[in-house]
């Protein structure tokens, strides 16, 4: 039997009409952090009935899109409330959003609803709020609510299917700007392919008609999401104005609005009903290729720039040999100036939380920056090996702390007679000049192939994305692709570099696409 609405036992937030109340819900901390510092929380009103199907929705959309309150119109709806009622619930308050914004901090929050199955709709209802996209940040701190999501999809009691992912903008958006756009492009590269169909636009503010420039926004930033037989995307709008105090002499308007809400959510909420479910596994696949590509690109870069500092080295070592062969036959306390590459220990003195995983075999960085030892640094690490690092090491070769490993060179002053001792084979006799310089040209043949093997697994780390992922096109791929291009066409392989600046123009078509769209609707 649903649960009866009394609003008496709420926390009272005005009087009306209609009269506001803050919902009481329980609240559980899945990442187990306190609620000071907690990133991924979860508030439930009522409770389980086993016997009842439940319906998940994850919402992104800019800061002032009306995400907060479409999030309420929802609860309001599934919980029954009719305009004579003359009541509205909240499960997001103003007080919660100027909590939010004071602190800047992100956490993704999920809002469970259960008791009234049948009140409108057979099922209980999970709403997933991702604030955080497109925060002043950038793209580091975004990866930020990836990494929260990737966790939602894999702990325990978290969320393991999704029937409907929610765009959220204004009816009146004539043009997707570039932070819109990106929120959007940026949360539907984490999705599988599988995800496409169940990815649709929720339109606030309406008028109540067909919102046409909103949805050629939607199409010319090729925004990845279900369409209809005319290839529009599909969508559904809203008013958002439900919560607005009722004058005596303005009734009749307040009915009317309240009932184009109601409708509107009755299609939304028939569309979640026929939705077929989607899992997350392929999804959180691609957020572990994504990690993946980031922590080895980051990892590639600094191998790459190690391993050219080495060739460096090694070329300005062989120039030095064959420039003083003779003294260094003639003379064993001849000193000669040496070029060698270390490693040193860096402290990190960023946040106090943020740590580097890195390898002590190798000397390498292999995920950082990492804020908490989680589920999303450790998926670089498979069968107990890393995935990284130059040596596959173990993991109890890796260590999170406070430093980071860097490159550095200097100048050594040797003889003779250590340059030979260096190169003694097993105490069975001295090498000559010659075979000294040869054993520098196979190392330097060992450090390309080296460099070209770190290369090769970054392009198949793309390649894999490629298949995998709904929108291909993601932020944090395009920013790798300009150093990928550069270091294959060095290495001279002209398929993979054609592949990769075929990738770069299609995001830079797209990222023009939109460009033009938008000066021609400010025109």
């Amino acid at each position: 039997r649903p649960t009866r609405i009394t609003p008496h036992s709420y926390n009272k937030i005005s009087s009306g009409p209609p009269a506001r109340y803050r919902l009481p819900l329980q609240r559980v901390n899945l990442d187990k952090k306190d609620d000071g510092t907690s990133e991924l929380r979860q508030f439930t009103l009522g409770e389980r009935r086993s016997k009842h199907p439940n319906k998940t929705v994850l919402l992104v959309g800019a800061t002032g899109s009306g995400k907060s309150t479409l999030i309420n119109s929802l609860v309001n709806f599934v919980m029954g409330v009719k305009f004579e009622d003359k009541v509205w619930f909240e499960v997001i308050t103003d007080e919660n959003k100027e909590s939010q914004a004071q602190s800047q901090t992100t956490a993704v929050s999920v809002y469970e609803v259960f008791g009234f199955e049948g009140k409108t709709v057979p099922y209980s209802l999970t709403i997933i709020d991702t604030p955080g996209f497109g925060d002043t940040r950038g793209i580091e701190y975004d990866d930020t609510v990836t990494k929260q999501l990737k966790d939602l999809f894999s702990i325990s009691g978290g969320v393991d299917s999704i029937d409907a992912v929610g765009l959220v903008l204004k009816a009146t958006e004539n043009r997707l700007d570039g932070n819109t756009a990106y929120i959007f492009n940026s949360l539907t590269s984490l999705f599988g392919k599988n995800m496409e169909q169940n990815i649709v636009a929720l339109m606030t503010h309406s008028d109540g008609f067909k919102p046409k420039d909103a949805l050629n926004a939607l199409k010319e930033a090729k925004v990845k999401c279900a369409r209809d037989k005319m290839d529009n995307p599909v969508y559904f709008i809203f008013n958002n104005r439900q919560k607005e105090p009722i004058d005596s002499d303005d009734e009749e308007n307040a009915e009317r609005v309240f009932m184009d809400s109601n409708r509107a959510m009755k299609k939304f909420t028939g569309f979640l009903e026929n939705a077929m479910s989607q899992s997350v596994t392929e999804s959180v696949e691609v957020m572990d290729k994504r990690e993946q590509l980031t922590a080895c690109i980051k990892n590639l870069m600094e191998r790459v720039g190690t391993i050219e500092e080495k060739q460096k080295t090694i070329k300005t070592n062989q120039e030095m040999l064959e420039k003083y062969e003779k003294e260094i036959k003639e003379n064993e306390n001849f000193e000669i100036e040496m070029e060698e590459v270390y490693k040193v220990v860096k402290p990190i003195h960023h946040h106090k939380n943020d740590k580097a995983v890195t390898c002590g075999n190798c000397e390498e960085n292999c995920h950082h920056p990492c804020d908490h030892w989680c589920f999303w640094c450790r998926n670089i690490f498979k069968d107990e090996k890393c995935t990284v690092c130059k040596g596959r090491c173990s993991t109890d070769r890796h260590v999170r702390e406070k430093f980071i490993y860097e490159t550095k060179t200097r100048t050594v002053k040797t003889t003779s007679k250590d340059i030979k001792a260096k190169y003694d084979e097993s105490q069975k006799g001295m090498k000559t000049q010659t075979t000294l310089l040869e054993d520098l040209k196979f190392e330097m043949l060992e450090l390309k192939q080296e460099k070209n093997k770190c290369l090769d697994d970054a392009f198949q780390c793309i390649e894999r994305l490629e298949k995998i992922a709904l929108n291909k096109d993601s932020a944090s791929t395009c920013q790798h692709l300009d150093f990928l291009i550069k270091k294959m066409d060095e290495k001279g392989d002209t398929r993979k570099v054609d592949k990769l600046k075929s990738m770069k123009k299609r995001m830079n078509d797209s990222q023009k696409a939109a460009a033009k769209f938008n000066k021609k609707m400010k025109e």
